[in-house]
């Protein structure tokens, strides 16, 4: 065997051992509700041994196409030059529309609104339902509610308070430590499995369809709640730009999709020898929570610490998949700057957004005092997630027929089950909007105005700049015809359309009556693609000896160094230095408004609040001149 096939295997094995710890720790911790949910909504009229076999089939049978046909399998080729997650299937699919299909920003708006949703709960109902796991441990039965909560909210906070630091020297940590958290409960489920044997039939697909055919309305919330068992799917696609796709692939079907049937078959396993137990006893069977009681007395102390720092680690790929979905909703401009740190020199996707952060811990926060258990908390879950699924099958489907040129029948014939399966689950959730289900939706809906305020009031802002502005190409010839004083150095004018004189270069004409020797209009721009090379980033057009116009064009996940990149296309050598001007706009109601007034208010008020323009453009702010003007919307 050569050193490159070692090399190369060895490094596979670690992107394995790492998407093991980071894209399978949502749903990886999921036993710890899903199938206790799932089977208490059989219990009004008391459960059976058909009922448990039956929920289980609905799990195991999710498990195999949800998330090994659909996701890891299919949707996993769906990437936008490695990168995944729905912001990149969205510019896969505008790039493959040529730009023209409102539907596939209105999806990709949606499923990043979504997510947001599914954000908050994770964390909340990740760790409040592992630290409910303590009431298991044999003299620990009694504790209070207050305790409980007590401990829920100090873990979440002194989680939230750390990422400032950056997660890169813990990240090691992830993957070994969920790698012990599966074999454990893979463990756990084998040996129930084989007390038990009979709840092997759980496999035949039969028993989850005579189910849901002998439950009627009532088998829909049992499948609302089954579907709590794929929650974090979309994490197998969204972290593929940093494990790729096949560490991802071999960590599914080798490690962690054995583990997850092996727990819940052995849960099954558990809960058929109970019932029998009960029924030779002649008392009633209750259902109970059954992950933890599935260890031995002595083992379920060490159980509970297990899945408290399994549901940590959780919760910090979500935190930071909302950190990254926020840099790409930036990027593509789907929402307002936000301070961006850095955290990690070695990492470029390392970073931090302090307002994310505590937006975040704050939901959380009013989720666990709201609800107060993960019971009332589950039902709450399953929309985000669904919906996200809608929206993806729906973008991969756009792909697959408009950019991969597959025939249009065969392509809808292969979506059809997938869309009917993922549309079914979305309609089994929505029964549950009033037990919780509105708390996603409330947030999506928020996060939905936002970005619709954000990008019609900038697209509104361009187009009145246009209008009222002055076109370069009479200004130039202007100047050259009436030259200004002329001083040496280089100024360089940020705006969004290099066709337009920007106010900034206007006032300063007005006021200090002088012009730069160099004066460059730069437009940064955001490409439809994760990553753009430093050296095709820049391009450039000279309009005569004193003005060029040019632009940067960035990938949607690249860290944007605007003098950097200028550098490199010598724009920023001469004498006398370079200066940055950058208008600051303030935003008044027109009165012809070209918005609603409550969106125009909104839109304002992102304006006004959104992050400093030189920092996120990395320019130095000695070397930054701000100039006033005012937009009419």
């Amino acid at each position: 065997m050569s050193a490159y096939e070692n090399t190369s295997r060895s490094s596979t094995a670690a992107l394995t051992l790492g998407a093991i710890g980071v894209v399978y720790g949502d749903i990886g911790t999921s036993p710890l509700y899903a199938f206790r949910e799932a089977l208490a909504q059989t219990s009004d009229g008391g459960i059976d041994r058909s009922e448990i076999i039956g929920v289980l089939s609905l799990a195991l049978w999710a498990l195999i196409i949800v998330v090994t046909l659909k996701y890891v399998l299919f949707l996993t080729r769906a990437d936008n030059n490695g990168e995944g997650g729905v912001l990149s299937l969205m510019a896969l699919a505008s790039r493959a529309t040529e730009a023209k299909w409102p539907i596939v920003l209105l999806l990709g708006g949606t499923g990043a609104a979504l997510f947001y949703g599914d954000a908050i709960i994770t964390p909340a109902l990740s760790v409040l339902s592992a630290v409910e796991g303590l009431k298991t441990i044999p003299g620990m039965g009694g504790m209070s509610l207050h305790m409980i909560l007590g401990l829920t909210v100090g873990i979440l906070v002194g989680l939230f308070a750390l990422q400032a630091r950056g997660t890169a020297s813990v990240a090691g940590l992830f993957g070994p430590v969920c790698t012990i958290w599966f074999l454990s409960i893979g463990s756990l489920g084998l040996w129930h499995i084989l007390q038990a044997p009979e709840i092997l039939l759980a496999f035949n697909p039969l028993e989850a369809t005579s189910f849901l055919m002998n439950h009627g309305v009532p088998g829909l919330f049992v499948l609302g709640a089954v579907f709590l068992t794929v929650t974090g799917a979309e994490a197998l696609i969204a972290d593929m730009g940093h494990f790729g796709r096949l560490p991802i692939q071999l960590g599914w079907l080798g490690f962690v999709w054995p583990a997850l049937t092996l727990n819940y078959l052995g849960q099954g396993a558990l809960a058929l020898a109970m019932l029998d137990a009960a029924q030779a006893a002649g008392r009633p069977f209750a259902n109970a929570d059954w992950f933890f009681i599935m260890a031995p007395d002595m083992m379920r102390a060490p159980l509970v610490f297990l899945a408290t720092l399994a549901t940590i680690i959780a919760s910090q790929a979500v935190i930071t998949g909302a950190y990254s979905l926020t840099q790409q909703g930036i990027a593509l401009g789907l929402l307002p700057r936000l301070s961006i740190r850095q955290t990690s020199a070695d990492q470029i996707g390392q970073v931090y957004m302090p307002f994310v952060n505590w937006a975040l811990l704050a939901g959380v926060l009013i989720l666990v005092f709201a609800f107060q258990s993960s019971t009332a908390m589950a039902a709450a879950y399953g929309i985000a997630v669904t919906g996200t699924m809608v929206v993806t099958t729906c973008l991969a489907f756009i792909i697959a027929w408009r950019g991969w040129q597959w025939n249009g029948f065969w392509t809808t014939l292969l979506f059809v089950p997938f869309l009917a399966i993922d549309l079914v689950f979305f309609g089994a959730n929505i029964l549950r909007v009033t037990e919780g289900g509105w708390v996603p939706l409330l947030v999506a809906s928020m996060m939905g105005l936002i970005i619709v305020a954000w990008m019609r009031g900038r697209k509104a802002a361009l187009t009145r700049t246009s209008e009222q502005g002055v076109a370069m190409s009479d200004l130039a010839p202007a100047l050259a015809a009436r030259p200004p004083a002329i001083v040496d150095g280089v100024a360089v004018f940020l705006t969004q359309d290099a066709d337009v004189a920007p106010s900034a270069l206007l006032h300063n004409l007005k006021h200090n009556k002088a012009l730069h020797r160099t004066n460059v209009l730069l437009t940064v721009a955001t490409e439809q693609r994760p990553h753009v090379p430093e050296g095709k980033r820049f391009t450039l057009d000279r309009l005569d000896e004193h003005f060029i116009k040019a632009r940067l064009g960035y990938g949607y996940m690249d860290r944007v160094d605007v003098p950097s990149d200028l550098a490199r296309g010598d724009l920023l050598t001469g004498a006398g230095g370079t200066s940055f001007f950058v208008g600051r706009n303030a935003i008044r109601r027109a009165s012809h408004p070209a918005m609603p007034r409550w969106m125009t208010v909104l839109y304002s008020f992102l304006h006004r609040n959104a992050a400093d323009p030189t920092a996120f453009f990395a320019i130095p702010p000695n070397r930054v001149v701000e100039l006033g003007s005012q937009i009419e919307l």
